[in-house]
């Protein structure tokens, strides 16, 4: 089991890693919407939160030898229905023809200002 740490993607905020890679697997931790380089600026909209946590999660897989394009699967935290059509354009944009197994989970709210967090299992390597 390795551990996964880069400054490219936000500091843990409580007992956790960004990611672990077992058995060939990236597992990503809950990415958020902060930028690493100003993690006390506002995150933005829903669109913008959703396109940072996921250059946060690529940052991460990056680190550990793996890109977006080996993701298998995402769990995208939305802490509102009404949030979801920009959710899911920013995720289109960003994940462009790259389709892996993904769910949308409503919650009722994380700390603010969040909105969207954002976590991937990926394989390893390209």
């Amino acid at each position: 089991m390795k551990t996964i740490s880069t400054p490219e993607a936000p500091t843990p905020a409580g007992h956790y890693s960004q990611a672990i890679v077992y058995g060939g697997v990236v597992y990503v931790a809950g990415m958020l919407g902060v930028d690493p380089k100003e993690p006390e600026a506002n995150p933005g909209d829903a669109g913008q939160q959703t396109r940072q946590a996921l250059r946060n999660v690529s940052a991460v897989l990056e680190a550990a030898g793996s890109d977006l394009g080996c993701v298998v699967r995402m769990m995208i935290y939305v802490s509102g229905h009404d949030l979801w059509p920009a959710v899911n354009e920013a995720y289109a944009e960003v994940m462009g023809e790259h389709r892996p197994a993904r769910a949308i989970v409503p919650v009722r709210s994380f700390r603010e200002p969040f909105l969207v967090e954002i976590v991937a299992t990926a394989a390893l390597g390209g």
